[in-house]
């Protein structure tokens, strides 16, 4: 069974779990079969519902025998802060959050980010400070988009 087809397997048994606001993000193995599932919700993730989805997928999989002998491991998790957006889903839960936006030609923008369309995001950023302050608003392709974080701030 070729890594793909195990990642199929594992998202047709996992889709059915995801109820609510709860979407798929990425599924990932990891050598000894160590499948990491990343899942998100619109409205926040908790632990509890990150445990619930573990333990029903992991006895969907021991009872389809995909591995016979239990030979695998399971975690499911919401992508950590430091992880790019993937999903359109995504930008759209995160509007309104300060974001980092690496370009095709790794130039870097940030700003906060304020429209999310399907084929584009606009974020704000402000240049200079005080009463000279100048907001500029830009328009960025997911076409030109190498990756995109939200920062964090402490």
């Amino acid at each position: 069974m070729t890594q793909d087809t195990q990642i199929q397997a594992v998202e047709k048994l996992v889709e059915p779990l995801l109820t609510g606001d709860i979407f798929l993000v990425s599924i990932k193995i990891k050598p000894t079969n160590n499948f990491k599932i990343y899942i998100d919700a619109d409205n926040g993730l908790g632990i509890e519902k990150c445990i619930k989805i573990n333990r029903a997928l992991y006895k969907l999989m021991e009872e389809t025998g995909m591995y016979p002998n239990g030979d695998f491991s399971l975690e499911v998790s919401s992508p950590g802060l430091n992880e790019p957006l993937k999903l359109l889903r995504q930008y759209k839960k995160n509007i309104g959050r300060d974001v980092e936006v690496i370009m095709l030609d790794e130039v870097k923008k940030t700003g906060r980010l304020n429209t999310v369309t399907d084929e584009k995001i606009t974020i704000e950023t402000i240049e200079g400070k005080g009463k000279k302050a100048i907001t500029k608003t830009e328009e960025i392709t997911f076409a030109n988009i190498k990756h995109t974080k939200v920062l964090i701030k402490i």
